[in-house]
């Protein structure tokens, strides 16, 4: 099992920032992913931004050049700072995490809503 904690979600004006962060605790593999997914309202869930161990990462095109997803290996935690923020950014943030060995791990989800 792996347990993910979010944090750092709220309201900001278009054109602002915010950072959400993500901890991975419980059965860790050294060799994994960790990203941040999204669901707006009335939409699909959609991937924002994934990284995995080895430093490699995925952006989905509607947040390249705006979003820059990190981690710390050491503390199993995963960053994803968000500027340029636009009021389409606006969703539920979650923090999954996956290895080979399993179908993959949620977080509880983090708002984000983005004010025009």
């Amino acid at each position: 099992q792996v347990q993910l904690v979010e944090s750092g979600g709220g309201l900001v004006q278009a054109g602002g920032s915010l950072t959400l962060s993500c901890a991975a605790s419980g059965s860790i593999f050294s060799i994994n992913s960790m990203g941040w997914y999204r669901q707006a309202p009335g939409k699909q869930h959609e991937l924002a931004a994934l990284i995995t161990s080895g430093g490699s990462t995925i952006y989905a095109d509607s947040v390249k050049g705006r979003f820059a997803i990190s981690r710390d290996n050491a503390k199993n935690t995963v960053s994803l700072q968000m500027r340029s923020l636009k009021p389409e950014d606006t969703a539920v943030y979650y923090c999954r995490y996956g290895d080979s060995r399993s179908p993959g791990y949620w977080g509880q989800g983090t708002q984000v809503t983005v004010s025009s």
